[in-house]
C-alpha cells in the first residue's frame, strides 16, 4: 500500500489532463483481457528502473514527503520490516479528487507496468528498487469486477480506515486494493508482503525532498 501524502503530490505535480475526471489511456485495467506475467517476466519488464532516472523520465514522481515506510510507523510489528520510498505513476492510478481522501478511477493491474515502484535508500545517496506495486480504487474496480484483484491468486490487501482507530488505516486514501511484489529484493514474508524485513530504511535522510526526483536521498 502507499505510505504518503499523494494529495500534495497530485496537487503540485499532476499535469491538468490527468486530474478531475479524465481517464488515463492505454491502461491495462479490470476490463483487459491481458495474460498475467509472472514472476521473470516482471524482472525483464521493469529491470531498466534499477535506475531511478529511467523511472522519472517515464513518468513516475516520487513522494514528495519523502517517507521511506516502515512497519512499525504503520502501527505494524517492528520486526515485519520495511517497504520503502514510493515513486508513482498518477497517470496509473487514474487520480480523480483528493478531497476528502485521495479517489480515483485506477483499475490498472498490469505488473509488467506497474503503477507504482519502491525504492531502498543506500548509504552513499542513491536508491535501490526492490518491489513494485498497483492499487486500484474499490469503488471503480467493484463497477466493473465483482471478485477482488489478484495476482497469482492471491487476492490484494483490502485497505479501508477503521473510523476508531486513531490510525488511518487507508493512508488517506479512498478504499482500494493494493499487491505488493518483492521481485528485486529476498522476503521472508512472502514475495507478495507488505513489509520485508531484508530492506531497510537505515540511510534515510527524512527531510521532504524538494524537487521529487533526485538520484541521490539527501
Amino acid at each position: 500500500m502507499i505510505r504518503f501524502t499523494l494529495a500534495l503530490a497530485v496537487l503540485t505535480l499532476l499535469p491538468a489532463s490527468l486530474v478531475l475526471g479524465q481517464t488515463p489511456v492505454a491502461l491495462t485495467s479490470a476490463t483487459s483481457a491481458v495474460a498475467e506475467p509472472d514472476l521473470d517476466a516482471v524482472r525483464a519488464a521493469t529491470e531498466r528502473f534499477r535506475d531511478v532516472d529511467v523511472a522519472l523520465a517515464e513518468g513516475y514522481l516520487r513522494d514528495p514527503m519523502n517517507l521511506c515506510d516502515t512497519a512499525e510507523m504503520m502501527g505494524a510489528p517492528a520486526e515485519l520490516g520495511v517497504m520503502g520510498i514510493h515513486f508513482f505513476r498518477p497517470d496509473l492510478l487514474g487520480v480523480t479528487a483528493t478531497e476528502p481522501r485521495v479517489d480515483g478511477v485506477g483499475t490498472h493491474t498490469d505488473f509488467s507496468q506497474p503503477a507504482i515502484l519502491i525504492y531502498e535508500p543506500q548509504s552513499d545517496g542513491s536508491l535501490e528498487l526492490v518491489a513494485v506495486e498497483n492499487l486500484v480504487f474499490k469503488k471503480a474496480w467493484e463497477a466493473v469486477q465483482a471478485q477482488p484483484p489478484s495476482f497469482h491468486g492471491v487476492p490484494y490487501d483490502l485497505m479501508v480506515d477503521d473510523p476508531e482507530t486513531q490510525l488511518d488505516e487507508a493512508h488517506m486514501f479512498a478504499p482500494h486494493y493494493d499487491r505488493h511484489v518483492w521481485v528485486y529484493r529476498e522476503n521472508p514474508n512472502g514475495v507478495f508482503a507488505q513489509y520485508n524485513p531484508n530492506a531497510t530504511c537505515e540511510h534515510h535522510v527524512s527531510e521532504p525532498h524538494p524537487d521529487h526526483g533526485s538520484h541521490g536521498d539527501g
